[in-house]
């Protein structure tokens, strides 16, 4: 069946017109001529939202979202509930359950609405995942070309080998133009995510333009899919070493998960989204999407080279004052400008990037990294886990918010985060976690805690762990020099952690991080404090219930 008849039979489109498959030169001038849309609060609906840099086709293209949407619509994506799924899907704030009964007629209504505007659709064709194992067909159809332009960098292309592929493709349809009725169509506002894992499809409309969003909405659907073929999917980046080592890093925002992966004496397998299958490691994209607010062009410098490059596309950074965006060298552009949203993004091929593995796919990992910024300063620079911690610190995804990097924030701030990527996390933290202690038994992986964060007190007090160090603990742990017959370790009486006594390259005072503080109560007081807000939040999430041993 070719696209055309399958889309109508899909969504009852008869009357639209199609621009499918077009290179990223096309789409770059698509864009330009015809992506409209809000751009301000309370502005027309037909301004300009894609523009050129003055590097043109040579360069970024450049595209504003809706003011009300420029991150993920935490609250407005969901999964049909279904019988069949209710009781798998991990139901949460920010993935509620839709009506089953009300999909249905959702989706004609979209439907009859492109056809009635005789609307131009671009459609993209690509796969999730670089492993034809579990690559699933990812069918892009929407009204903006930005966003297929977008949908082209990020996900992988040609993959040779998938079978089945009409069978197992996926279909999302992105339709700004249309606003949903919340009595009528059962959404929580006039935008909505909405994905059907019984039918394959998954329904993007209203002002939720955001091109994270058909990127994070496919890769909140291969995380049910993959557990369901007996697969590791996994929010985090991976790489591989010279000697064919494979290693993949958990964290969280601001635990430095990005610069610890981008190692010259390491080629990349992935960034953000990574598979683990009896083949071992892969990508399930082809492209980055990286934060560009303050970004510092001499430690970035991959992604400050790749501002310049044709076929990239750059998120909600605004104009110079006074300066058209189309007469602006991208290198100019002040990426410090927060005045649309402190989510500017930037989406890049993974092509890009200097050392990239082939394939994007990698060997079984060695080595498991769980990193953390603890901002409190009371978690050891290092920890060796065995299963039942790595369970445990998998499903907490615990970092801290800094003071002063939000509004509102004034000391140190714990967050978890479930499998350090909950929002995209389809089944229950359970599912990950002990699949990621079977892959680990199968493959004799061993794992650290890598806390990135402060020693010697809290923030604002004692001072950051240095790169020097961290990266030395890493190192030393990827070597598996912390896991030698002749290491000792000691126990952390609060936190039941093991600390190496030594490491190549680090001072061993710092290990154990009493040592590091002036005022041992103060630090027995805040590590007390920080392992109850562990525990807490242990007991709030239900995780024994889910069958988590609690550690601490």
């Amino acid at each position: 069946m070719g696209y055309q008849e399958d889309l109508e039979q899909l969504f009852g489109l008869n009357s639209v017109t199609y621009k499918a498959n077009l290179s990223k030169d096309d789409l770059f001038d698509e864009a330009i001529a015809n992506d409209k849309g809000r751009v301000v609060e309370g502005g027309p609906d037909d301004a300009q939202k894609a523009r050129p840099t003055a590097l043109g086709k040579k360069g970024p293209l450049v595209f504003t979202t809706d003011p009300s949407c420029t991150g993920r619509p935490v609250q407005d994506t969901f999964g049909v509930a279904t019988p069949a799924l209710v009781d798998k899907i991990w139901w949460k704030n920010d993935f509620q359950q839709f009506d089953p009964a009300k999909f249905g007629p959702l989706l004609k209504r979209v439907g009859e609405h492109l056809n009635a505007k005789k609307a131009t659709l671009y459609v993209k064709d690509v796969y999730c995942g670089s492993d034809p194992e579990y690559a699933v067909p990812y069918r892009f159809v929407g009204e903006y070309a930005t966003h297929a332009m977008f949908v082209d960098n990020m996900f992988p292309k040609g993959i040779a080998g998938v079978s089945d592929e009409d069978q197992k493709r996926w279909t999302l349809l992105n339709v700004p133009s249309f606003h949903s009725d919340p009595e009528r169509d059962g959404t929580r506002s006039k935008r909505a995510v909405i994905m059907d894992f019984e039918n394959q499809v998954c329904l993007v409309i209203g002002r939720a333009d955001y091109c994270g969003v058909n990127k994070k909405t496919m890769f909140t659907v291969m995380n049910y899919l993959l557990p369901e073929l007996g697969h590791m999917s996994m929010h985090c980046s991976a790489n591989v070493g010279k000697r064919g080592d494979g290693a993949i890093l958990f964290g969280l925002s601001g635990t430095g998960k990005t610069t610890l992966s981008a190692d010259p004496d390491r080629l990349l397998i992935g960034d953000d989204e990574t598979a683990w299958t009896m083949n071992g490691l892969s990508n399930l994209e082809d492209g980055c999407y990286a934060k560009l607010i303050d970004l510092n062009k001499d430690a970035e410098p991959v992604i400050a080279a790749a501002l310049s490059m044709p076929g990239t596309l750059i998120e909600n950074v605004p104009n110079l004052p006074g300066k058209a965006m189309e007469d602006t060298d991208p290198q100019d552009l002040d990426l410090a400008d927060n005045s649309i949203t402190e989510n500017t993004r930037f989406s890049y091929p993974l092509t890009c990037n200097p050392g990239v593995a082939e394939g994007a796919m990698g060997p079984h990992p060695e080595t498991i990294v769980l990193l953390t910024a603890d901002a409190f300063g009371v978690l050891p620079p290092v920890s060796i886990l065995d299963t039942k911690e790595v369970m445990y610190h998998f499903v907490m995804g615990f970092t801290a918010k800094l003071a002063g990097t939000e509004v509102g924030v004034t000391e140190p701030k714990a967050a978890f985060s479930s499998c350090f990527g909950a929002p995209f996390m389809a089944q229950k933290p359970s599912v990950y976690a002990k699949k990621l202690a079977e892959k680990m038994a199968a493959n004799e992986t061993r794992c650290i805690l890598l806390n990135t964060g402060w020693g010697g007190g809290p923030y604002g007090v004692g001072s950051r762990i240095s790169i020097g160090d961290t990266r030395a603990l890493l190192n030393a742990a990827l070597a598996g020099d912390l896991h030698t017959a002749g290491m000792e370790y000691e126990t952390h009486p609060v936190f039941n952690l093991r600390m190496p006594k030594s490491c190549p390259g680090v001072e061993a005072s710092i290990l154990n991080p009493r040592n590091s503080w002036n005022d041992k109560d103060a630090y027995d007081k805040a590590a007390i404090q920080l392992r109850e807000l562990f525990q807490a939040t242990f007991d709030e999430k239900g995780f024994a219930e889910l069958g988590i041993e609690p550690i601490m």
